[in-house]
C-alpha cells in the first residue's frame, strides 16, 4: 500500500523545471539540447534570453507537466497504433474487439482502414514469408501496451480519442502500403518515448516508458529490413527529420552519426499524427477533434 502510494504521488508531481535545467549543464550551447528534450512542454519558457533562441515553449503552462500527463500522451500515441495493427490484422476496431476503452477527455469511434492480406497483393508476393507473423505479434504487443497504460494511469486514464485511420488516404490496398504506414507509426513511436523519457519523475514509470520504447524499437527495425526485403516503394517521410529504410532511403536503421535514436518533443510528435505543423493546432489528422490529457497543441 505505501508503495502505491508512492507511485501515485510520483506520478502527480510537475517535472522539476530548474532541476532539469541545471542537470543538462544548460548554457549558450545547451539550449539546443535541451530544447530537443523539452523545448515544447514548457521546460524552456522561464530561461533568460530563451525568446532569442526560436525555442520557447507553447503548449503547456510552466510547471503544469506530470507522469499523468506524459503517459497519457503515450497512451493516444498507443490507442492509434493499436487500432490500425487490430483492423489490418483482424478487421475489427477495439472497441469491437471488447477493449475498455472509457477514461477522461471527450471518447470518440475509430473510422477507416481495414483488413490487409500479409501474403501476397497486386505488388507481389511478400519474400520473408514472416510478415504475417510479424503483424500478428505486433498488434498483440499494442494492444498489451494499451492495457498496461490503462492499467498503470487508473482512473486517470483518457478515454481513446475520435481516430481516423484513413488520414493518408493509403495503407490497405496491400501488405507493401500498410508496412509502409506501420515503419512510420514506428519510427515516431520510438522518438516519441525518446524525447518524452527524460521528463518522466518517477523512477518506476520511467523503466516501463523505457520497456514500451524498446519494444517499438524491436518492431521499428523489424518492419525497417522487411520493407527493404520487398522493395516496398510506398515508404514516405514523415516530416524532415525522418530517415527512410532501403529502397527509398539508405540506413537500415533511422540513428544519427552518433549510432543514436531519433528523438522528437510532443509538439513534433503532434505535427505528423495531426498533419499539421502549424503552431497551435489541436486536432486533424489521424485525431480529427485531438487527442485528450494535457499534451495536445502543436
Amino acid at each position: 500500500m505505501e508503495n502505491g502510494k508512492k507511485i501515485s504521488e510520483a506520478l502527480q508531481s510537475p517535472v522539476d523545471r530548474r532541476g532539469f535545467v541545471k542537470s543538462v549543464g544548460l548554457g549558450a550551447a545547451g539550449l539546443a539540447s535541451a530544447a530537443v528534450v523539452g523545448g515544447k512542454l514548457g521546460i524552456l519558457d522561464k530561461i533568460p534570453g530563451i525568446n532569442r533562441t526560436g525555442l520557447t515553449a507553447r503548449a503547456v503552462a510552466a510547471g503544469a507537466i506530470t507522469d499523468v500527463d506524459i503517459l497519457n500522451f503515450a497512451l493516444n500515441l498507443e490507442y492509434l497504433e493499436a487500432e490500425f495493427y487490430t483492423v489490418v490484422t483482424t478487421g475489427k476496431t477495439l472497441a469491437q474487439s471488447g477493449f475498455n476503452l472509457n477514461g477522461t477527455g471527450t471518447p470518440g469511434p475509430t473510422t477507416g482502414g481495414g483488413i490487409v492480406s500479409f501474403l501476397s497483393s497486386s505488388g507481389g508476393v511478400e519474400v520473408t514469408k514472416q510478415l504475417k507473423a510479424v503483424m500478428a505479434e505486433i498488434t498483440y504487443d499494442e494492444q498489451q501496451h494499451v492495457h498496461l497504460l490503462r492499467g498503470a494511469l487508473g482512473a486517470d486514464a483518457i478515454a481513446k480519442p475520435a481516430i481516423n485511420l484513413d488520414a493518408l488516404g493509403t495503407g490497405y490496398e496491400g501488405f507493401m502500403h500498410c508496412i509502409a504506414v506501420a515503419r512510420a507509426f514506428e519510427d515516431v513511436g520510438v522518438s516519441a518515448y525518446g524525447g518524452a523519457a527524460p521528463l518522466i519523475s518517477s523512477k518506476d514509470y520511467l523503466g516501463v516508458a523505457a520497456q514500451i520504447a524498446l519494444t517499438e524499437a524491436y518492431h521499428a527495425g523489424t518492419l525497417r529490413l522487411i520493407c527493404a526485403a520487398n522493395n516496398d516503394a510506398f515508404l514516405f517521410k514523415v516530416d524532415g527529420r525522418d530517415i527512410l529504410p532501403p529502397p527509398n532511403g539508405t540506413q537500415y536503421f533511422p540513428v544519427d552519426y552518433q549510432a543514436l535514436a531519433r528523438t522528437r518533443t510532443t509538439s513534433e510528435v503532434l505535427a505528423i499524427v495531426y498533419a499539421n505543423s502549424t503552431s497551435g493546432a489541436t486536432g486533424g489528422g489521424f485525431y480529427p477533434n485531438g487527442m485528450n490529457g494535457n499534451i495536445t497543441t502543436v
